[in-house]
């Protein structure tokens, strides 16, 4: 049997269909215990392959029999072999998540094409990765992104299929434009949300002190970190102040901008990293606000290359559906304030997803009404 008819759907009938999506389970829950790999060290710069797996507390060499997806997290409760110290509930969720992803691909695509199937478990991989180093992080690598987008893209030369066609000049002219619509679209949201909602004024008791620490800016009544507030270079924390009390040196009714590199005080230039100490009073406050990140722009670049403009453009619909709800229903709960930095690059995954299992149908039906 060639290579080409690896995958040929009258080969792989000869198999029961449920066999497969035994393996493809199988295989997912694999796959998913390399994602943990990837989503803790990334983030880090790390090698996603040198070390070997090993406890985060105790850096305790886990050997083969101590690594099996599943069982292992459930046999040892949730413990280090070693050390008995806690190993984080999220191995086990993205290992049973990546599981039921790859069956769910098998399932609704391996009738018409296994390839189809396979290339959907490498795409919602990547999805996974991504969602939870957002979720801890704020932010997604650039080996998912602007790797995604070129995966996605070379896919489209040799598999036609993938976006509906059996032309190659139709595939990857769907790529290329899922690729440009998708980031465009998005960088033109975020760049109308800095022009309107890149300044956040916030009005203080008369006389209020607020403090300036190394890590964080210290208001009445909130500690922010600069990490929350600075997502780039240019971004500045600006106002006007009665008193600037530095460590020696002070200043009355001066205006002060602070960006990650400079401080400003009037016609005065600091480096802030010797100034670890400063306190203010002022009656406002500018902070700089964010309404996505430069990461969204290139992750819907990498998801529009594997499901085309519609794909995108419906992505970007529905992730601000959800992530509105999910938004609102936090704020709700007590869990986040309305100003709070809020992860989107979930929410752009799961709407990618739903695109994929049925959301396609959904355009179609909206666009013909």
């Amino acid at each position: 049997m060639g290579f080409d008819n690896i995958f040929n759907p009258q080969y792989w009938a000869l198999v029961p269909f449920h066999f497969w999506s035994l393996v493809f389970f199988s295989f997912g829950c694999i796959v998913g215990s390399f994602l943990n790999v990837c989503i803790y060290r990334m983030p880090l710069d790390l090698s996603v392959v040198s070390p070997p797996s090993h406890c985060p507390h105790c850096k305790y060499s886990i050997p083969f029999y101590l690594n099996v997806p599943l069982l292992t997290w459930l046999s040892l409760r949730g413990k280090c072999k070693n050390c008995g110290a806690p190993i984080s509930p999220r191995y086990f969720i993205v290992e049973l998540l990546t599981g039921v992803t790859f069956l769910a691909c098998w399932l609704a695509f391996g009738h018409a094409s296994p390839w189809i199937a396979a290339v959907y478990c490498l795409f919602l991989a990547g999805l996974i990765t991504a969602t939870f180093i957002d979720f801890e992080h704020f932010i997604i690598p650039d080996e998912i992104t602007f790797g995604g987008a070129a995966v996605g893209f070379v896919i489209s030369i040799f598999l036609p299929q993938l976006h509906g066609t059996n032309s190659l000049r139709e595939s990857v002219g769907r790529s290329a434009l899922g690729i440009a619509i998708g980031a465009g679209i998005v960088y033109a949201v975020l760049r109308l949300g800095k022009l309107l909602f890149g300044r956040q004024k916030i009005k203080l008791p008369d006389g209020a002190k607020i403090i300036f620490t190394e890590t964080a800016l210290c208001l009445p009544d909130s500690v922010i970190p600069y990490e929350e507030i600075f997502y780039r270079k240019t971004d500045a924390i600006v106002l006007q102040a009665r008193t600037v009390e530095l460590i020696d040196r002070s200043y009355c009714n001066v205006a002060l901008r602070l960006t990650p590199e400079m401080l400003k005080l009037g016609d005065e230039k600091f480096n802030p990293e010797h100034e670890p100490h400063m306190d203010v009073v002022c009656s406002e406050i500018i902070l700089p606000r964010e309404a996505m990140g430069l990461g969204d722009v290139k992750f819907m670049a990498g998801i529009g290359a594997f499901i085309g403009w519609q794909g995108a453009f419906f992505s970007l619909l529905a992730s601000s559906l959800i992530g509105s709800a999910a938004g609102i229903a936090l704020i709700l709960l007590r869990k986040r304030e309305w100003s709070s930095r809020m992860p989107y690059g979930p929410y752009i995954a799961l709407a990618a997803v739903i695109w994929i299992f049925g959301g396609k149908k959904l355009f179609d039906l909206l666009f013909q009404m």
